[in-house]
């Protein structure tokens, strides 16, 4: 290296991609790479222990990857004495150390993250040269412009038109999709009935090697009071394991995917899911190689169309979708609470100990893995917080800090707009909001089975609390999703019930609000 630093490439923990645009004319006799762990990035939320390792030895992986490239690297661990604990620490006395001549990094995910570096990078005096991120099938400013020209978000169109600009699915003139039809949610989503999901594919496992050891006894030293378990910590963390996974999930787990997408049963985690989630946005895997493999399975008779079109919408449409609202939508996205919730986030959520058999076990499950399937998210945990009136900054925090997948690009959206409909429908046309009875359908009973609560009472002791809030949740909006079309049926049914039942149900909805306040509270 010149006694001259051109380039420093900042290189974050979710950017782990050697063809990222940040490399774009690197030079390993001028320029360098920069890369830092440093606490901040688990403390701003409460970051589980299974998530912040998977960070961290996917990072030191990486930067050995780099290091086997060429590719210059400065690299600060978590617990070297000199490390100042925030990214934006860290690259001021980096700047301060090698003077580099301009600062270079492929676009972050996270609006905070882009304010404080490119705070430093002023306060220097140092241009900071923000390259457009491929890893996404489409750009900020495509999805801008989409936006504009329809004048409402709806995920369906944007979807059809990224199929139809990339060829996905589609029929060989171009416009038609394969099948005749767009989406296949019709033929999808069953539960798996009394009997149980009988035999599943196994998870697949990456024990952890020497250095990713190292990260869970660092993780377990430094963060000791952060929640989570790593006992079983099997995630992969490399681009080959990634590839691995990937494989393993196409041939065991994609034919059924679609089938038992929504379904749920007791201690079956992992089920028919892809458990790509986390690799994908640290850029482990590329959405495209996903897509065309998941494609190619279909095309060679291996997994049905309905299966891979759910499989490929979640990837090339709502991911991106989600990515499109956040960073048109920021920074006042988290701003928003059209619902006026207000509520404190249950202590329970971050233990498990709830009665409420489907809960506990989703939080549990959680707190052990970094993970809980898309269902579990939308229609467990979220549905609870919806109803209960989780104020949006507490929930918000909660996902970001407990997946291994969560970052905020991907997570905000999906927590506020999908799950809370705090937006006011700006991602989804409607919230999506039902009773304990949904509950009981897709995990074909056997949840409730084990439970205190009954779904189908709303009121007395045995009500099970998703009922009681869900009732409660209409009637406290119900002048706001009166106004809803997709929502009529739903209103129409809470406008039935007497004042004398309306404010019964109220009355124990307040109760729940208050744990202490009566017996076999969850």
């Amino acid at each position: 290296m010149t006694a001259t630093l051109r380039h420093l490439v900042l290189v974050l923990g979710d950017q782990l991609n050697s063809d990222a645009s940040a490399f774009d004319d690197f030079d390993p006799a001028q320029d360098a790479v920069w890369m830092a762990e440093v606490r901040e990035e688990s403390t701003h939320v409460w970051s589980s222990k299974p998530r912040t390792v998977m960070f961290l030895a996917a990072m030191r992986h990486f930067a050995l990857a780099l290091r086997r490239l060429g590719r210059p690297l400065h690299y600060r661990w978590l617990d070297d004495p000199d490390n100042q604990g925030s990214l934006a620490g860290e690259l001021r006395a980096a700047i301060a150390r090698l003077q580099p001549q301009r600062l270079i990094m492929t676009a972050p995910g996270d609006w905070r993250v882009l304010q404080a570096l490119r705070a430093v990078a002023a306060e220097a005096d140092l241009p900071l040269e923000l390259r457009d991120d491929r890893h996404f099938f489409s750009t900020v400013r495509e999805f801008a412009a989409h936006a504009q020209s329809r004048g409402s978000l709806r995920l369906e169109y944007f979807y059809r038109e990224l199929r139809q600009k990339h060829g996905v699915l589609m029929e060989p003139d171009g416009r038609r999709p394969l099948g005749g039809q767009w989406n296949f949610d019709a033929e999808n989503r069953e539960a798996f009935g009394a009997a149980g999901p009988g035999f599943l594919p196994a998870r697949s496992q990456f024990p952890p090697d020497a250095l990713t050891r190292e990260v869970i006894a660092l993780v377990q030293r430094q963060l000791p009071d952060h929640p989570g378990r790593l006992d079983s910590f099997a995630w992969p963390v490399t681009r080959e394991q990634a590839l691995q996974a990937l494989g393993e999930f196409l041939s065991e787990r994609l034919p059924l995917f679609g089938h038992y997408q929504d379904a749920m049963w007791p201690e079956e985690p992992w089920l028919y899911h892809s458990h790509l989630a986390a690799a994908l946005n640290l850029k482990l895997l590329n959405p495209r190689e996903v897509v065309a493999a998941a494609e190619a399975e279909y095309r060679a008779g291996r997994a049905p169309l309905a299966c891979v079109e759910g499989f490929i919408r979640q990837i090339l449409g709502w991911r991106e979708y989600v990515r499109g609202v956040y960073w048109t939508q920021m920074p006042g996205y988290l701003e928003h609470n059209s619902l006026q919730a207000k509520q404190d986030l249950p202590a329970w959520y971050w233990t498990g100990e709830t009665e409420m058999v489907c809960v506990s076990a989703a939080l549990r499950q959680t707190l052990d893995h970094g993970y809980a399937h898309h269902i579990q998210r939308l229609m467990v945990t979220g549905l609870f917080s919806l109803l209960y009136g989780v104020a949006p900054a507490q929930i918000h925090a909660w996902y970001l800090a407990v997946y291994v997948d969560a970052v905020e690009w991907v997570e905000l959206p999906n927590t506020l707009g999908m799950s809370q409909f705090i937006d006011g429908g700006l991602l989804a046309s409607k919230p999506y909001i039902a009773s304990g009875k949904y509950i009981q359908r897709m995990s074909s009973g056997s949840y409730c089975r084990r439970c205190p609560y009954d779904p189908a009472e709303r009121l007395g002791e045995r009500a099970c609390p998703f009922t009681t809030l869900y009732w409660d949740f209409l009637i406290r909006h119900e002048a706001l999703l009166a106004a809803n079309p997709r929502m009529v049926m739903q209103v129409r049914n809470a406008t039935r019930l007497s004042a004398e039942e309306r404010a019964a149900i109220q009355q124990q909805a307040a109760a729940l609000r208050q744990p202490k306040a009566r017996a076999g509270t969850p």
